[in-house]
């Protein structure tokens, strides 16, 4: 999610959180987070994934609905750490499939000194957290050929939401290209996933890591993802013959600068994509 809409939910969010401390009520009849509303939901469990990620699995209020969320969504977290007078308001996307009923699940990087990330990953199970939906960009299967997906660190999440809603749709025939920049090996926490999805999925979609600093083993190329590495993985619009290929970004503020640059000067301009086909979470 851009800077400037996080900045928005949140001013918003801090005002409509004290209407929400006085009056919350959800229909028993629909999801959950199917409409805008803020809700408190119970820590299930916690699950380390390597050395700085954590999976938290949230219990919905009803096991037999799923969360109502839809592609692409994320849900903005309130807390107030430490007894902070103020909430601390931070954006993640649940990486479970969103049609699964009961529970919710996030993978949170911690980041040092991040005062929600510390937070989060101090949780215990039987603890709450307070959420909120967001929208961002709302997907229409077999509207492009073709969505590459762009991403840096922990901005990955949004990318496997929606990669693996596009291929568990058996009508949705978009060609997906995932582009993952990492720091260290240990840092493609979702390469199992991604694998079974390039089996299940031969032709329609392909993922390449590119890692600053690879073990001496590593199958991975080095570097950042840069033009050459997006060109490598087939994501030079001059190229290809698609041309309604759709970009998303996420990641680190540098990487998308550098990506998307100021008037038409960034790497995907050079490759030739148009602002209106790039999207950045």
């Amino acid at each position: 999610m851009s800077t400037q809409v996080a900045i928005t939910v949140a001013v918003a969010g801090i005002g409509a959180y004290a209407w929400y401390l006085r009056s919350s009520s959800t229909s028993g009849d629909k999801p959950v987070f199917s409409s805008f509303g803020f809700h408190s939901l119970r820590l299930e469990s916690t699950e380390l994934i390597n050395h700085n990620t954590k999976k938290l699995r949230f219990e919905l209020p009803d096991k037999s609905k799923p969360s109502g969320l839809s592609l692409t969504s994320a849900l903005l977290t309130i807390s107030f750490p430490k007894g902070r007078w103020f909430p601390v308001l931070r954006p993640y996307t649940p990486v479970n499939d969103l049609s699964e009923p009961g529970y919710i699940e996030l993978m949170v990087k911690l980041y040092p000194g991040g005062k929600q990330s510390t937070h989060l990953h101090s949780l215990e199970p039987g603890d709450t957290l307070t959420f909120a939906p967001i929208k961002e960009l709302a997907w229409t299967p077999n509207k492009h050929p073709h969505v590459a997906l762009i991403a840096g660190g922990a901005g990955i999440t949004p990318m496997y939401q929606l990669a693996r809603g596009i291929l568990n749709n058996p009508a949705d025939q978009t060609r997906v290209t995932l582009v993952w920049g990492v720091n260290m090996d240990e840092d493609i926490f979702l390469r199992d996933e991604f694998a079974a999805l390039e089996r299940s999925h031969p032709g329609q979609f392909k993922a390449v890591y590119v890692v600053a600093a690879p073990a001496a083993e590593s199958p991975h190329q080095k570097g950042f993802v840069t033009k050459q590495v997006l060109e490598g993985a087939g994501l030079s619009a001059k190229q290809s013959k698609d041309l309604d290929v759709k970009v998303l970004i996420c990641g680190p503020p540098a990487m998308e600068k550098a990506l998307k640059g100021k008037k038409g000067t960034g790497v995907l301009a050079e490759l030739g994509y148009r602002p209106d086909q790039v999207y950045s979470f």
